[in-house]
């Protein structure tokens, strides 16, 4: 799937993930990890994407799926979670994953994903949402600029 270019006067649809949409997210899923260079030998595993998949719809699991569907396709993806914080009262959202179709970017779908994230996180009594991105993510971040700001804060990891 490439995406579905949008026309004007046909709206974005921005809705809760349902397990009929397994097919059309995988793609985009895909399409997000590529864009990450997951695929090819550092795809990551199957079983990753199953249970990925799979927690969207445990209702004991804090993460959640929503996405963006134009004229019958999905078109993105905003993956998000809520956890504890030693700061605050309210659980934080940490929207992990965003991702828009490449046929269909610089036309509002992931600032709509985007606003569709703060008003569930808002409803479960979340003070912030918060998300990363890579440095080399220059277009991205123009959208982001407007949206949010920038932490300060430097991400450090260790893989083990």
């Amino acid at each position: 799937m490439t995406g579905t270019p949008l026309v004007q006067g046909d709206p974005i649809h921005i809705r809760s993930l349902r397990k009929d949409d397994f097919a059309a997210w995988q793609v985009l899923w895909q399409g997000y990890n590529a864009f990450y260079g997951r695929h090819g030998e550092t795809a990551l595993a199957d079983e990753i994407t199953a249970m990925t998949w799979s927690r969207f719809f445990d209702a004991y699991e804090p993460v959640h799926a929503i996405v963006a569907e134009h004229a019958g396709q999905l078109i993105g993806l905003a993956h998000f979670l809520f956890h504890r914080s030693t700061t605050q009262i309210g659980p934080n959202c940490y929207m992990q994953d965003l991702f828009t179709a490449e046929s269909s970017r610089g036309q509002g779908v992931a600032r709509k994903l985007i606003e569709e994230v703060y008003v569930r996180a808002k409803t479960a009594g979340s003070g912030r949402v918060y998300w990363q991105t890579h440095e080399t993510n220059a277009t991205a971040m123009k959208l982001y600029d407007k949206v949010a700001e920038k932490s300060g804060f430097v991400v450090y990891r260790k893989l083990l």
